[in-house]
């Protein structure tokens, strides 16, 4: 087959990425919507850029070695990059791809200017935009300097930028093909971008305009501050004039000069009112034809508007799909569960059947639709005050949407939808056996699924799963079970209040829940100070775990004296929590027994950070500290007006505390305990799979929703396609950042702290457990790659219940998500660590060994050094 070098853009649409790039694709999109005008012009396909490096047989060992890096690579990455571009501009263009070329321009007009412009494979797809990776060049005169410059475009693959951008998000460099776009130039007096979608905001509905004059490097590349214009609803809603002081044109002998604008001209608008409305409708109509929102660059020439590129907006957060027409806001269930990762198909699907209530699916994300509650009058302010009491900026992001008046009002008995807030029920006894009857419920129930489900295979699995599903919201809404958490919560609270109204002292509660029974999440922290006891006598095994880099240590160990012991340890440890890991409520995420290294870097800290016996000795002395600060608080409320009344109404309080606030953390356990059972059943299935041909990987059944799983199953055959299609939106969803309010509008705001008395410079969130500590700040994303010394503060961007170990270890915890009532939070006041939660940008802001220092009753940090 003969390869075609050239095609004009009329001849190429949005199918032919593969054909002419990203940038050429859409450019002849474009071309065929009425009304959109589409410099002509003509495209390199990627055939050419292909022959070109067929001429250059030293590019193959190139590639070779650039596939061997890490983004982390830098210096080697800038040095085998620029290697690369010299080796395919050395290139002498064949002749017969110079004589398609030639022969188009005779189409075009030879003596025309022209923008020569990069198109790669891979760039202006729905999931990855690479704006900015490659080069333009513009107002290129006459076929030798086309040539020239086109070669510099297929070069300009392999700047450095760009290979960094494929690297991190996973894109293969042999994969990824250039094509080259020559558009006859247009000499624009204004020019910019249109964002068919607030950039900033996420606002479907806002479209945002920048405008300069002469060309539009002058905006790219920083030279001059943009006109900005937002524009909702065809009126203008904001606009800012800038001071634009240079301009970029074009010069008659080719390429391009920077001027100065005359000082009397540079604060008028680049463009009237009217012309702005007319380009935002223009963009509409983009928009609409893509059907999805749009980054335009645009030129206008005389009274006409160019479109000379559009390609999605990568960064947007989706909205979750809603039909009625009526205005929604979203709540973010992984700043409530404190895991704001994308989860994987699998695991959403899961979540969903077995969560209490209804929950939708946005960019790997799980929302709740807050709507029926805002809505109803009744109903708002419990709701604001319950979300408020767990996370003040979910109730400043909604009380925001509330007082924009986007929610429409609705009588409560035309509501929608049940209530979330679960009062606490005063009559519920303090009775500890309430506690361990519902443990031991939960245990026998669990213990029943895993001697059910042991029989299960191919379709009868899926046939039990959804009666295994109801006996696991069954336990989970227990109403017993629900009144037992809310009556912690709910003494919490009253304590809190009470303490600070009588005797001025905020937070009492958090020393008196301190070693409280039945807390099974700081028991496991406390339990793998045990299993460091256990193995801290054996040097030998102590240097084989400061190796360990292999799952399969453990039937290493008993090879070494103390192995068998430290081996046993371990796997008791397992036994009990090993279902648990980073980001546990999704089902696909390797649990600790599958990635048992995990914990090798906390056992030895705790190893080297602690002397025998720590775990007892902590509970015993948080044991003495509540008791002692019970006595303490009782006594001073003694000396008060009505003392004894008071005394008597908190100390049943105390005992209220005590009993249910441990209780907490269990049904979570118990959850999770659950999902370790399925997915040892799911990950058995997809084995059989494997063998049996339909699937290639074990794990490629976490990129099918467990509906779509049972059909493989059924039928004996996957979509390798769709499979494939998950994995690429899986990986798009990981570079997005989840709002924690969402309006179905597509507005994601995350509310402010409305304080006073912040030092400034200091970094402000939620002050969930109270001291002052000051130390090393030690940002961690990865359990795994742990490594405390004594005195260490903890930075992260969220922690779940699998990261207690780590909190035995530190003496501060700073996070970027959290509230009071969230586990790390919980588990932060057990073990008396000062922490602050919910500092936005916290592991970015804060470097790694910084000194910084926590204020956890005033809920700031200060970075030091």
């Amino acid at each position: 087959m003969i390869e075609q070098y050239v095609l004009d853009l009329h001849e190429v649409g949005e199918g032919q990425v593969a054909i002419v790039g990203g940038k050429g694709a859409h450019l002849g999109e474009l071309s065929r919507i009425e009304g959109v005008r589409v410099p002509a012009g003509f495209c390199l396909t990627t055939a050419a850029f292909r022959r070109v490096l067929a001429e250059a047989p030293a590019i193959e060992d190139q590639l070779d070695r650039l596939s061997r890096l890490s983004p982390g690579d830098g210096e080697a990455i800038r040095a085998l990059s620029a290697e690369i571009r010299r080796t395919i501009e050395g290139v002498a263009i064949p002749g017969d791809l110079a004589a398609e070329v030639t022969e188009a321009l005779a189409r075009h007009g030879v003596d025309a200017a022209y923008a020569v412009r990069s198109s790669a494979t891979a760039e202006d797809t729905p999931t990855a935009s690479f704006a900015g990776q490659q080069d333009t060049y513009l107002n290129v005169l006459g076929p030798a300097a086309i040539l020239e410059h086109a070669g510099r475009c297929w070069a300009s693959l392999f700047t450095e930028r760009a290979v960094i951008y494929r690297l991190r998000n996973g894109f293969d460099h042999r994969k990824v093909h250039m094509g080259v776009v020559v558009q006859q130039m247009v000499f624009p007096r204004a020019s910019g971008i249109l964002f068919t979608a607030d950039p900033v905001t996420g606002n479907r509905k806002v479209a945002t305009v920048d405008a300069g004059f002469g060309l539009g490097e002058a905006l790219v590349s920083g030279l001059v501050n943009p006109d900005v214009f937002k524009v909702r609803d065809g009126e203008i809603v904001e606009r800012a004039i800038a001071a634009k002081q240079r301009v970029v044109e074009a010069v008659p002998q080719g390429g391009t000069r920077t001027l100065e604008v005359d000082p009397g001209q540079q604060e008028r608008p680049a463009l009237t009112d009217a012309q702005v409305v007319e380009l935002v409708r223009l963009g509409r109509r983009i928009e609409e034809h893509f059907g999805r929102p749009q980054d335009i660059e645009w030129c206008l020439a005389g009274d006409d508007f160019s479109v000379v590129q559009s390609r999605p907006i990568t960064t947007l957060f989706p909205i979750p799909a809603s039909s009625d027409g009526e205005n929604h806001v979203y709540l973010s269930v992984g700043h409530q569960q404190m895991m704001t990762d994308a989860m994987k198909p699998l695991g959403i699907s899961v979540w969903q059947m077995t969560a209490a209530g209804s929950m939708l699916e946005s960019g790997g994300r799980l929302f709740v639709d807050a709507t029926p509650q805002l809505a109803s009058p009744d109903r708002r302010a419990a709701f604001l005050e319950m979300v408020g009491r767990g996370d003040p900026l979910f109730r400043d992001a909604l009380e925001t949407v509330l007082d924009r008046g986007f929610i429409r009002e609705v009588p409560d008995a035309a509501a929608v939808g049940r209530s979330s807030v679960h009062p606490a029920n005063p009559s519920i006894a303090s009775d500890p056996a309430i506690v361990t009857g519902l443990i031991e419920r939960t245990e026998e129930s669990l213990a029943a699924l895993r001697r059910d489900i042991a029989t299960k295979t191919g379709p009868a699995l899926f046939e039990f799963l959804p009666e295994a599903f109801r006996e696991h919201k069954r336990v989970l809404t227990d109403p017993l079970s629900m009144q037992a958490i809310m009556a912690g919560m709910g003494a919490t609270w009253w304590l809190n209040d009470h303490l600070e109204e009588w005797l001025g002292e905020k937070n009492a509660a958090d020393t008196l829940t301190l070693s409280a029974p039945h807390n099974i999440t700081s028991e496991m922290g406390l339990a793998l100070l045990d299993v460091a006891d256990v193995i801290r006598p054996y040097p030998e095994v102590v240097a084989f775990l400061q190796g360990v880099g292999d799952e399969s240590f453990l039937d290493e160990l008993p090879k070494l004296a103390g192995g068998t012991e430290a081996r046993d340890a371990i796997e008791a440890y397992l036994d009990r929590y090993g279902m648990r890991c980073a980001g546990e409520i999704d089902i696909t995420r390797p649990r600790w027994s599958e990635r048992p290294t995990t914990l090798v870097p906390l056992i030895l800290d705790n190893i080297k950070l602690f002397e025998p016996g720590a775990a007892e000795r902590r509970f015993e002395q948080g044991r003495r500290e509540a008791e002692s600060k019970r006595q303490e608080v009782l006594e001073r409320l003694r000396a008060l007006p009505d003392g004894e009344q008071k005394a008597e109404e908190t100390a049943g309080m105390i005992d209220r505390l005590r009993t249910f606030i441990g209780y907490r953390e269990y049904p979570k356990y118990g959850i999770i305990a659950r999902y370790f059972v399925y997915k040892q059943a799911l990950l058995a299935e997809a084995d059989r799979l494997v063998r049996a041909g339909v699937l290639a990987d074990r794990e490629d059944i976490f990129y099918l929703s467990l509906q779509e799983l049972q059909e493989v199953v059924r039928a004996g055959a996957a979509d390798g396609r769709l499979i494939q299609r998950r994995k690429e939106a899986f990986r798009a969803y990981q570079a997005l950042t989840p709002p924690r309010v969402l309006t179905s509008e597509g507005e994601a705001i995350s509310g402010a702290y409305r304080r006073d008395g912040v030092p400034a410079g200091a970094l402000v969130g939620l002050p969930v457990s109270p001291g002052t500590v000051e130390g090393r700040a030690r940002v961690i994303l990865d359990m795994a790659e742990a490594d405390l010394e004594a005195g260490d503060i903890l930075v992260t961007a969220f922690t779940d219940p699998s990261w207690s170990p780590l909190f035995v270890a530190v003496a501060g915890l700073v996070t970027e998500v959290g509230g009071l009532m969230t586990h790390g939070a919980v588990i932060a006041r057990e073990y008396g660590l000062p922490a602050v939660v919910g500092v936005a940008g916290a592991t970015q802001l804060i470097a790694d060994g910084q000194r910084i220092r926590v204020h956890g009753n005033e809920g700031y940090v200060e970075i030091l050094s």
